[in-house]
């Protein structure tokens, strides 16, 4: 069948593929949660979700750095990709051989479409469905909280600082937990610490992953802003665009107490 991807490419693939391979964390853990796993025949390093899997599964290298021969040896008949999680030039070798579905997730909208699209793709629909309606309805209860409505600065990275701007699913997802982004620069600016004083949010998110943040990471922040202003915080919670984001509303409500 055909079909097109979120950057609106067209591939053709098999009715419904059968040896499926993913590139990206966040869609590998909703492949499973898909209960896809008898098909996943390769995932990255980092596809660390589902844990019950993960040692035993065929490990392609890292997201920036596959592994295209043993990408090509387990001949997949869909390959699954992200447009900012992997590298463009490895994406489009892989393209030449084998159908990449690639997806483009800026916002809850883009990341509930992925999933819906997945669920299409693999015969899964119904499965894909629930995950849709559990999101919303946790996002629903959510809603129902009074929101802080405080400037936060989100950090992903350490020597140097970098944080996360506009035009990213980490923005859209501060703003679904009621957050603003004090950052008004697009995408992933570096910041320095002079800089961070001169903003002097309300909050200093330290971010799990890509970088983790330590406690002393914390007492340097704390030690800048004169006050208890950094905050540890699940990255997964805020990056993760799959299933995971059915998790995500709950941990935002206990946020908001905390911050």
């Amino acid at each position: 069948m055909i079909i097109k991807d979120q950057l609106n490419r067209e591939i053709y693939i098999p009715n419904p593929p059968q040896r499926i391979i993913s590139l990206v964390p966040s869609q590998t853990e909703l492949l499973y949660d898909l209960d896809l796993k008898d098909r996943l025949v390769g995932q990255t390093i980092f596809c660390v979700h589902s844990e019950a899997y993960f040692k035993s599964s065929n490990k392609i290298g890292g997201t920036k750095k596959l592994n295209l021969e043993k990408i090509a040896s387990l001949k997949p008949d869909l390959i699954i990709a992200n447009k900012e999680e992997n590298e463009k030039d490895q994406i489009e070798q892989l393209a030449k051989d084998f159908p990449v579905w690639i997806s483009d997730v800026n916002s809850l909208e883009d990341a509930l479409s992925m999933i819906k699209s997945l669920g299409e793709i693999t015969q899964t629909e119904p499965k894909a469905l629930e995950i849709i309606t559990k999101i919303n309805q946790g996002r629903s209860t959510f809603l129902k909280q009074i929101l802080p409505k405080q400037k936060v600065i989100y950090l992903i990275w350490n020597n140097p600082f970098i944080t996360v701007g506009k035009d990213t699913f980490i923005n859209s997802m501060l703003a679904e937990a009621g957050f603003e982004n004090a950052i008004t620069q697009s995408r992933y600016p570096e910041i320095t610490l002079a800089e961070i004083k001169q903003i002097n949010p309300d909050w200093v998110f330290l971010s799990s992953e890509p970088f983790p943040f330590k406690g002393e990471h914390k007492l340097e922040i704390d030690k800048l802003l004169g006050k208890n202003k950094s905050v540890f915080v699940d990255g997964e919670m805020f990056s993760w665009y799959g299933s995971r984001l059915s998790l995500a509303y709950e941990y935002f409500g206990r946020l908001i107490n905390i911050s």
